[in-house]
């Protein structure tokens, strides 16, 4: 046995065979857990090669095992791929991609260069076996073949296995490359950086078994079911080890200055879909905080000790130094789990990341309070306005959070030696210039059109919600002095009951599905200090005023009754009271004067499928524009909110309009419905999408 620290221009140049056997698992790896986290890392690594940047920074892929066995065919070395297919699979699918798209953009040297580490010369394949150096003997051969040897550009969508994650990885890549790359004349130069950097900054540790060594030994032992060491107990080896070496007294250091070994940072804790121990996402954000770049939570503690060797701080000086920073870290998150503390804007912050399950705006939290750094609480507070509007206003368009940790980190180097005063300016002025879907900070009209008719109450993660409805209610106790809101987990009542057919009857089909699609809405929601019973909760309104009135200590339920003013609560009131609530949340997370959100790539966003709304908001649809049915004398027309009106009613979605007028049958309402000009709803998404 041996092993090697290789590149993947060390490793694949060769003409030879990595095989996959049969007996291991087919291909498991997905965009949130390793394709999304793999090319961010790739793309830091090559955004800093392109800033001329000093340092060379290497990303570590992780080990794989190889047992060499004879050659069968051309004398090719082959290798059995004991362990590490997953890897080996996707850098593959990524240099593969990435070859074709720099091929369409004209890098044909680049291109050429990675073609040669996925396949292998004419003059070693034999008969009709693929070119592929990997080779899948498993389920998964059909569908990594056919990716890999379709014609460039891959036409994904008449692939045979198309739906398969393979398939998927690989458009996954060609579209995050030729995103990166962009349109403009320096898309070869940067083709030529990122060919590199996939040949040369990527590095694999290989363990090579010779063919007589008992390969499953090895494997378990790799695999063994130990606990796994954390980032923060990486780091805090690293830390003691490089204070004994500066002759410093450990025993005393770790007792006085190592807060990290309590409950309170030992606790895992939620990130997106993952747990990962608070200690160590500390550590990750204090870096990122430091440097000024996105970190990988795998690269956490090899960042944190390159970081340490590179600034030359002596390991006495920065430790003390972290020390203060977690305990100021572990003092906002008290507070915020305080329910009944007036919280300052910092520790307000904290809870509604806690509230919205993000961690998102913590590094720059973390860079504000940089011990040496003087920000009045104003301009902490106005910088923090800012950050919150573009996180939430995305949260509130459900848009992807995916992107925004490579902006946070951003907008700490971009501001790092900006005057304190003009931070809130200078970050405002950063966040207004994103303009791709994956970043891009929303203005007040897609607001307003997306969230006036969208399902609030089953829109939003009810946490998610509760912290949206109690921002609205601190803005209203605001207006006259009042102290926040209890933040104890308040019911949200539904003022129109979900149960509503029994007490609040109406007269028609047509009322009841109006009444039905304004049950959810935000002006329809509540906080109160109690639950009401289910029976006062599902009363008719009479009753159910009464009981809001008597036992209300809620401004915006006070602000509810007063606009209902006596009459009957209705869908005209809910509509009203949406817009309202709207405003209100545009005037808590504002945007600077002027600022629309212009998305150049808006198809981009649209994860959740396409809306009304969202043609509207893209120039593509006007309000009042006239719809045609497939049948002669059907028609309908475009209103507010991203609706189409047709018979005196409203609906949410072209397909409900049409189910309205075909007595209740499913039919495709983006092909049901066209425009004067012949074009249906679904050729104006296509133009959306496409960009056309």
């Amino acid at each position: 046995m041996e092993t090697f620290k290789r590149t993947p221009q060390q490793l694949f140049s060769l003409p030879q065979h990595f095989v996959i056997p049969l007996f291991q698992r087919k291909y498991v790896w997905d965009e949130e857990e390793q394709w999304a986290p793999l090319w961010k890392d790739i793309r830091r690594i090559a955004d800093l090669k392109l800033a001329e940047s000093a340092s060379s920074p290497q990303h570590f892929l992780g080990a794989v095992v190889l047992q060499a066995y004879e050659a069968r065919s051309a004398n090719v070395q082959s290798w059995n791929v004991i362990d590490g297919q997953q890897r080996l699979t996707t850098l593959q699918l990524l240099m593969d991609a990435t070859s074709a798209v720099l091929a369409e953009r004209g890098a044909s040297k680049a291109a050429l260069q990675l073609d040669a580490l996925t396949h292998n010369p004419s003059a070693f394949v034999s008969g009709d076996e693929p070119a592929l150096k990997l080779r899948h003997l498993n389920v998964d051969r059909a569908a990594f073949d056919e990716v890999m040897e379709a014609p460039a550009p891959v036409d994904y969508a008449n692939l045979d296995h198309q739906r398969s994650l393979l398939a998927r990885a690989h458009q996954y890549f060609t579209d995050a490359v030729g995103e990166w790359l962009g349109a403009g004349d320096d898309s070869v130069p940067r083709g030529d950086v990122l060919a590199e950097v996939l040949q040369s900054n990527l590095q694999l540790v290989t363990i090579e078994l010779l063919s007589t060594e008992d390969s499953q030994e090895i494997f378990e032992t790799l695999n063994a079911r130990g606990t796994p060491l954390t980032a923060a107990d990486m780091v805090r080896n690293f830390v003691f080890q490089r204070l004994e070496a500066e002759g410093a007294d450990t025993a005393h250091a770790y007792a006085r200055d190592w807060p990290f070994d309590t409950p309170f940072w030992s606790k895992e804790v939620s990130v997106g879909r993952t747990k990962v121990s608070r200690n160590s996402l500390f550590l990750n954000q204090w870096l990122v905080s430091r440097i000024g770049e996105e970190i990988s939570p795998h690269a956490t503690f090899t960042r944190f000790k390159s970081y340490v060797n590179q600034s030359g701080t002596a390991m006495g000086m920065l430790l003390p130094i972290l020390k203060e920073q977690a305990d100021l870290y572990e003092r906002w998150t008290a507070a915020a789990a305080d329910p009944g503390r007036e919280l300052n804007a910092t520790e307000m912050a904290v809870y509604r990341m806690q509230a919205g399950g993000i961690e998102l705006l913590k590094p720059l939290l973390i860079w504000l309070h940089e011990p040496g750094r003087t920000v009045a609480e104003d301009d902490i507070a106005a910088v923090i306005r800012v950050a919150e509007s573009w996180v939430y206003r995305r949260q509130l368009l459900r848009l992807s959070n995916s992107d925004l940790g490579r902006v946070v980190a951003d907008l700490i180097a971009s501001v790092r030696a900006a005057p304190t005063a003009e931070l809130p300016e200078r970050i405002a002025g950063h966040l207004s210039r994103l303009n791709v879907a994956s970043t891009y900070w929303p203005g007040d009209d897609e607001i307003r059109t997306q969230l006036f008719t969208a399902p609030a109450y089953t829109r939003f993660p009810r946490p998610r919600l509760r912290g949206f409805l109690e921002a609205i209610e601190d803005s209203y106790r605001a207006e006259t002095g009042q102290p926040q809101v209890a933040r104890t987990g308040l019911p949200i009542e539904h003022v129109l009951p979900q149960r509503w057919q029994d007490t609040w009857p109406v007269d028609d089909e047509a009322a009841a599905a109006e009444r039905q699609a304004h049950v959810n809405r935000l002006g329809n929601l509540t906080l109160l200090t109690t639950s009401l019973n289910s029976k006062v909760s599902n009363a008719a309104w009479g009753t159910k005023c009464r009981a809001l009135r008597d036992h209300n200590t809620i401004t915006m339920t006070g602000r509810l009754l007063t606009l209902a003013d006596g009459a009957d609560w209705s869908e005209r009131l809910i509509d009203a009271r949406t817009g309202v609530m709207i405003d209100a949340l545009l005037s808590i997370w504002p945007v600077p004067a002027g600022h629309q959100g212009t998305v150049v790539d808006r198809h981009a966003k649209t994860a959740d499928g396409v809306t009304i709304g969202d043609l509207v908001v893209a120039g593509l649809l006007a309000v009042g524009a006239r719809l045609k049915g497939r049948r002669p004398g059907i028609e309908a027309v475009v209103g507010e909110g991203g609706t189409i009106m047709l018979d005196g009613k409203r609906f949410t979605s072209p397909s409900g309009a049409s189910r309205h007028v075909s007595d209740g049958r499913q039919v495709n309402g983006w092909l049901y419905w066209s425009l004067d000009d012949g074009r249906s709803l679904s050729d104006v998404r296509t133009e959306l999408r496409t960009g056309a």
